[in-house]
């Protein structure tokens, strides 16, 4: 394309899938941290099905750790823990805006309080 009286020749834009464009979103806007950690409490809560005994999530390297109201569906969640966690991950590896990074990466750990 040619310039014409001081405006810049316009450039072709390459055309992306909306996935790809959220995914370059995300990157760019540096979320996806954050945006992985709530992920992560959402398949905790579909997994393990204590969302509404749960009071704390934190998740940090790969460990997530659960305050849970009740002592004893911690005893029986302690017993599920790896099947939990395999649910879990799965969930994730089928969510399209979880973004495998560096930062906050799959479930490797769950420690219930």
């Amino acid at each position: 394309m040619e310039k014409k009286a001081g405006i810049p020749a316009a450039k072709r834009k390459v055309a992306v899938s909306m996935e790809e464009a959220i995914d370059m979103y995300i990157r760019e806007m540096k979320i996806a941290s954050g945006l992985n950690t709530q992920l992560v409490f959402e398949a905790w809560d579909k997994a393990s099905g204590a969302a509404k005994y749960t009071i704390a999530r934190f998740f940090r390297d790969g460990k997530l750790y659960i305050t849970l109201g009740s002592s004893v569906l911690r005893s029986q969640l302690y017993f599920q823990r790896d099947a939990i966690m395999e649910s879990m991950n799965e969930i994730l590896s089928k969510d399209p805006l979880f973004v495998k990074d560096d930062k906050v990466s799959f479930v490797k750990e769950i420690i219930l309080k």
